[in-house]
Parts: C-alpha cells; structure tokens; sequence
C-alpha cells in the first residue's frame, strides 16, 4: 500500500535499513541508542532494523562500552565479510582490478600493462575478464557473491537501456564501444552480478570525497593528472560528482596539438605524455623502451637529483612550465566553480607530489581571481595509486546501499535502482 507521498511500507523499510547501514558503515562502531539520534529513527524502528539487519548477516556486534549508571551497550557495526565488490582502473599503463570486502578492505589484486596495444578494445576486454577470475581465484571467492563490479575508464561514459554503458573516448580512439555489452559477451560472471561504467576522474573523485582528502567538504574539485588530466566536480548541486573534460580546455590558440585533435589543449601541455614530449623535443635524454612512468621517475631525477648533483636546465624548465599550465588551468576552475578544495591526484600527480605542488599552487592562485582565490585549498589526494579503484568499488557499495543491503537484481537488465543518484547522499559530511 502506498501513502500520502507514494511511498510504500516496502520503501520505508529500504529506508529505514538504507539510514542504519550508511550511518554504521561511516561513523560505526555505534550502540543502538547513538543510532536512534544519528538517522531520526525511533528505538523500536532502530531495534526492528538492526534485528533485521543482523539476521541477513550484514551487521554484527563490535564489544561493548560503558553507559552512563546502566548496563554496558552493545556496538555494531557493518560486517566486512557480508558482502564483495571489484573495482578496475582502465588507466593509461595497466589495466589495475581489486577485490574488497564490504568495509573496502583489499582482498585482492591483479595487472595488465598496458605496452604498445595500448587501447586495443579487445586487449581491454581480456585484461578486465582475466583479472576479475584472478582475484576471485586468489580470494577463493565464488562470482555471484560479488555486489558488483565497478570499472572507471578514460571519457565520456554514456548509459543507454539497450546497450548498456557505452564509452567514448576520443582521445584514447574510442568512438562509441559499447563496454558493458562487450564485457557481458563471455563473461566470467553470471548474469545477476552487475556491472558499472563510469569516468575514472569521476571514480577518484568518488574516492577522495568519501574516505580521502575531500572528506567534509562541500564543493571540491578532484583532479586526475596522468598521461592526461581530468577533473571531477562535486557541489552541492551534484553531490555525487560530475566528470569534468578539464584537460580539453584550450589554454593556447594554435598551439600544440593534442591527442584528441584539436590545437592548445591544457593536456598537450600538462599531460605526463606531453611532458615527456616536451623533453624529448628539447633534447632531454629521455629513457627509451620503458614506459611512462619510468621515464617521468627519471625526468623527476633529472630536475631534482637527490646526490647534490646540478639538475638538467631542461628537464626543469620543462617541469616549471607545465606547472604553470596546471596553474592556470586551475585558476578557471576556480573562477568558474569557486570550490572549497581542489585535490591532485593520479598517478603523475603522486609521483611529482609535493615537489611539484608548490609551484602549481602559486601559478594557480595568481592566475585566479582574488575572492575565490582566497577560499580555496590545493593539496595531494591522500588514497594513493589505488584511488581509481576504491572509486569504481563504490559504485556497486552505492547500488548495495540503495537497496538497504539486498543483493542486486537477478535480472541482468534490470540495473539496481538509482545507483548514480544513491551517490549523492552517501559521503560523509
């Protein structure tokens, strides 16, 4: 029966088990008497909820602590064993998949460099299937326990009803490659295990908002700077994030041309690739037959020698000048969004770290207008190279937490209910 707002018992009760999950899985341990507070549940629907969750398995007790002249209360929190999710960076040189538990412990990992086939669908398509029987194997897990399996790639990614998720990645020469359906054709997962496609800017930021750097903040920007760079934006108005195609903004009229095709992009300038291009054109002795990120390792050495050694002018000038651009490309973001925080991460913007930080901060700061400028903080994302993955991995958290815990749909086109918009009130304030 539904009532005055449409809502059915049904409803309330996903609810009611969606509050009590979310509030333990963030801020848990916590007593029954703390979870009444914390959701605006009442003690006998916090009790009817939690003996509910408890007999599915999905919540167990955590020891107990003292009560102010009663008995000792018990503490709950979220069982990790209760549930699996696998998270894949498609990045620029490896194809990354691991397995979490429930509380996004890592169970288990595998890689696929990615060498000259680079983007090759197929290539792609392989590694993700070989890696997800991989860990599975290793984790001894059997595949429809998973929640899903949640994937971060580069480009724009649009979900159509008949397709599926479908990727476009014009700088990687994809036109249009419809992942989902190519990924379900052989899969070594059944039917009911669901798959979800979405920006690896957007997958990082997803991660750095709910247990990283971006904890707590209203508006932020996370930035993904790798082979090349891209933002995801989260305001108040999209919650849940919103990839952004930052690094083709045009930072040059008629200038170097990018890898999408068009002239003066921030990524022909701020990319690792175009880096180390810029290197290579100026006569730097970049390492040949290795990939990306052991040429920038030995680009950073060349600038900044730890043996007190002179650093190579070029490699420095070459550095000094994509942090400029990086700068600048920030300040518009500033401008444009006036975000309380901007997050690097990625896997070149670790490895140049604190190093390279600084001067990114200044350039982007005198770039920006004075008012925004003033209120934003710029700093490392603090989830490390597994960022992407953590990200994707919520996905299905957030399609598990839409359901108030149960299990995803049987019917494999039947996607789990509102698992974009499950995002937008999930991260902890």
């Amino acid at each position: 029966m539904a009532g005055r707002n449409g809502r059915t018992v049904r409803d309330l009760r996903r609810a009611n088990r969606t509050a009590v999950l979310q509030r333990l899985y963030f801020d848990g341990p916590l007593s029954r008497f703390e979870l009444g507070p914390a959701t605006g549940l009442s003690s006998g629907s916090v009790s009817n909820v939690v003996a509910d969750l408890v007999a599915d398995g999905l919540v167990e007790e955590a020891g107990s602590v003292d009560s102010d002249g009663g008995r000792p209360r018990t503490l709950l929190r979220v069982a990790p064993a209760s549930g699996h999710m696998i998270g894949v960076d498609v990045g620029e040189t490896r194809v990354r998949v691991e397995l979490f538990d429930l509380t996004l412990t890592e169970l288990a990992r595998a890689e696929r460099p990615l060498e000259q086939q680079r983007y090759e669908v197929e290539v792609i398509v392989d590694h993700i299937r070989s890696g997800i029987d991989e860990v599975l194997a290793a984790a001894g897990l059997a595949p429809e326990r998973l929640l899903g399996v949640g994937i971060g790639v580069p480009g724009i990614v649009e979900h159509t009803p008949d397709r599926g998720a479908v990727v476009h990645g014009q700088t990687i020469g994809w036109d249009g490659i419809p992942l989902e359906s190519l990924l379900r054709t052989g899969s070594p997962l059944p039917g009911s295990v669901p798959y979800f496609i979405d920006n690896g800017a957007r997958t990082l930021g997803q991660a750095e908002m709910w247990f990283g750097a971006g904890r707590g903040a209203r508006n932020a920007l996370v930035v993904l700077f790798g082979s090349g760079v891209g933002a995801c934006l989260v305001t108040p108005e999209v919650e849940h994030g919103r990839a952004v195609e930052w690094g083709h903004l045009t930072v040059r009229v008629r200038g170097r041309r990018c890898r999408c095709g068009a002239l003066g992009c921030l990524e022909a300038y701020a990319g690792a690739e175009s880096l180390l291009a810029r290197w290579r054109e100026e006569g730097g002795p970049v390492p040949g037959g290795v990939d990306e990120e052991t040429a920038l390792t030995a680009m950073l050495a060349a600038a900044y020698p730890a043996d007190g050694t002179p650093p190579d002018p070029v490699a420095l000038a070459v550095l000094e000048e994509t942090a400029e651009y990086l700068g600048a490309g920030l300040s518009d973001l500033i401008n444009l969004f006036q975000p309380e925080r901007i997050l690097m991460g990625g896997w070149a913007g670790l490895q140049l770290g604190s190093r390279f930080l600084p001067a990114v901060r200044r350039h982007a700061l005198s770039y920006a207008l004075r008012h925004p400028a003033e209120k934003v903080t710029i700093e490392l994302g603090r989830l490390g190279p597994d960022a992407v993955t953590v990200g994707a991995a919520i996905l299905p958290l957030a399609g598990f937490f839409s359901r108030g815990g149960r299990r995803p749909d049987p019917d494999p086109q039947s996607p789990p209910p509102a698992w974009r918009t499950a995002l937008e009130d999930r991260a902890p304030r």
